[in-house]
This record gives structure tokens, C-alpha cells and sequence, in this order.
């Protein structure tokens, strides 16, 4: 980590991709060096602080009252769960997420089976299994994620018949999509029981015809709303992001409406190629910015 350190000094600006959670490990031990790496000087992206604001689940709460937002619900402890979770599953099925991981890493649906004393649960990893277990037994499974301060986010089941939209931002641009049918946590195939592998993520320039409605409305209205809900100004936007839709149900006027699944900011490579030009000329403003003050 010193070697990294001493590397990073010796550089104007780090663009940086590492998992929240990954074989076990953590950025428990980067972050701290990133924040001091940047207080030196260091254009560091995306910083972990600005993480913290928007790469966590609980940007859905913070955020639910947006365009975007859905009913999303915060638990701190395993009796908060307790006490508001069944009330909800009694209106439907919900998405319970640990606050920080990726490649749904926990992630789990939960909806009642049966008379209602069963719970099917299913977590959103690949060649996730469907369980079928007491309420109780699906809460006991949960409690771990609220270990070391943890808490987990609750968010009502969205429709995935018509797969994820994920749109690549170059800070408060949209510089592409990618659009993918998910089948983590979509209904099983008749008589499966196991998560079937989904099918390849197709991607797009920026201009692709039947997502500029959401386009405009990030680029317009949704990323600045989010920079003033979560106190992030316009530099520490982080140089290259994502954020996760789904497909809401239609408005009166029949057109789509999209809600927010999660925003990635600690790994997120630049995807497609569309993006690569206006992540260089972002970062080569922030550079010419930082060298004339």
C-alpha cells in the first residue's frame, strides 16, 4: 500500500476501480490512503467520500422523493426489520441490499408463499437458488449484513420483464448505455429452481433513439437534484459513473418511466467505446482547472 502511495504522489490525477467488496476484502485499507493522497493534491476519482454519497444503496433512500424514486425504506437494526418488513410484504414482493456490494452480493427478494407463514427468498448472484423458509428464518438470514454498523435498504420489487437500463455518465453527461435483460431476481423458468445466467449486455452511444427520454432527464434535472440531496458540487462528480433503471409502469401519456435499481461509482470501467473521448476531456479540464489555481 506504500508503494501505491508513493506512486500516486508522483501523478496529477488517479482515476480508480476497485470493488467495495470482493473475495472477502474491502477498501477498508485504500480509502484512507486515497483521502490522503487527494488532500495532497491528487485529482483522485471517484474519491471515497463521494463514494460513500452515492455508490451505497442508500442513495434510494436519500433519494426515493426524486423522478427516479421508488418507496425504498432504511433499516438500521434487525428489530427495525422486524417490525416494518412483514407489513410491507403483505402489500408484495420487496429487494432487501446490504448498504455496500456489487454482483449482487447481497441482494435478496423476498415475497410471500403459501398461506403467508413461508417466504421465498433469493439472493441476485448467478446461479442464485430459490428458497422457500419461515419469515423468521429469512430475517435470521439477513441480521449478518447489520454486523459492524451495517444496515440494509428496502426497495419493492420492480417488474424486469423488459430487462435494466444502465446509463454511463462522464460526470453529469451521459456518454452511453448499456441494456440487458436481468435475470437475477426475475421469475424462474417453469419447474427451476435455479437463477438462469443472463444473456450478454448490449451497449450504445449516447444517442440511441428509444433512451433519450432518459437521458434528458438525467442531463436536465435528475443529476443536479441528486448533487444538491447528497451535497455533491459539480468537480467531485465522479469522472466516470453509472446508474441502474428499471422499467416503472407507463405515465398517463403512455411513455415509459424508469426507477432507480443503484448507481455504481467504486469499479466502473468506461463503457462503450463512446465514452472513452469524454472521459479524457473531462479529466484534462479538471487538470487544466487545478493548474491554474
Amino acid at each position: 500500500m506504500e508503494r501505491a502511495r508513493e506512486l500516486l504522489l508522483g501523478v496529477d490525477a488517479a482515476l480508480v476501480w476497485v470493488d467495495p467488496i470482493s473475495d472477502g476484502q474491502d477498501r477498508s485499507l485504500l480509502d484512507p490512503m486515497l483521502r490522503d493522497v487527494a488532500s495532497r493534491g491528487v485529482a483522485v476519482s471517484a474519491h471515497p467520500d463521494v463514494i460513500l454519497k452515492m455508490g451505497t444503496k442508500e442513495v434510494l433512500v436519500q433519494t426515493r422523493d426524486m423522478g427516479w424514486g421508488s418507496e425504498c425504506f432504511l433499516y438500521k437494526s434487525p428489530r427495525e426489520m422486524r417490525d416494518q418488513l412483514p407489513e410491507l410484504l403483505a402489500q408484495g414482493p420487496r429487494v432487501l441490499k446490504q448498504h455496500r456490494g456489487n454482483d449482487g452480493n447481497g441482494v435478496w427478494k423476498v415475497e410471500m408463499a403459501g398461506d403467508g407463514s413461508q417466504v421465498h427468498v433469493r439472493e441476485a448472484q448467478r446461479r442464485g437458488r430459490e428458497l422457500e423458509m419461515t419469515l423468521e428464518g429469512a430475517l435470521n438470514k439477513l441480521a449478518p449484513y447489520f454486523d459492524n454498523g451495517g444496515c440494509i435498504i428496502d426497495q419493492p420489487y420492480q417488474d424486469l420483464t423488459r430487462g435494466m437500463v444502465r446509463c454511463y455518465l462522464v460526470q453529469d453527461r451521459v456518454a452511453g448505455f448499456g441494456q440487458q435483460y436481468v435475470t437475477a431476481l426475475a421469475p424462474l423458468p417453469l419447474g427451476e429452481s435455479e437463477t438462469p445466467l443472463p444473456p450478454p449486455r448490449l451497449y450504445y452511444g449516447p444517442f440511441q433513439p428509444e433512451f433519450q427520454a432518459l437521458k434528458q432527464q438525467l442531463e436536465g434535472a435528475w443529476v443536479a437534484e441528486m448533487q444538491r440531496i447528497l451535497d455533491i458540487d459539480a468537480d467531485s462528480l465522479p469522472m466516470i459513473w453509472d446508474a441502474d433503471f428499471l422499467y416503472g409502469p407507463k405515465d398517463a401519456a403512455g411513455e415509459d418511466t424508469f426507477v432507480l435499481c443503484e448507481i455504481n461509482v467504486s469499479s466502473v470501467f468506461p463503457f462503450p467505446d463512446e465514452a472513452l473521448e469524454p472521459l479524457a476531456d473531462s479529466v484534462l479540464r479538471r487538470l487544466s482547472k487545478k493548474r491554474a489555481t
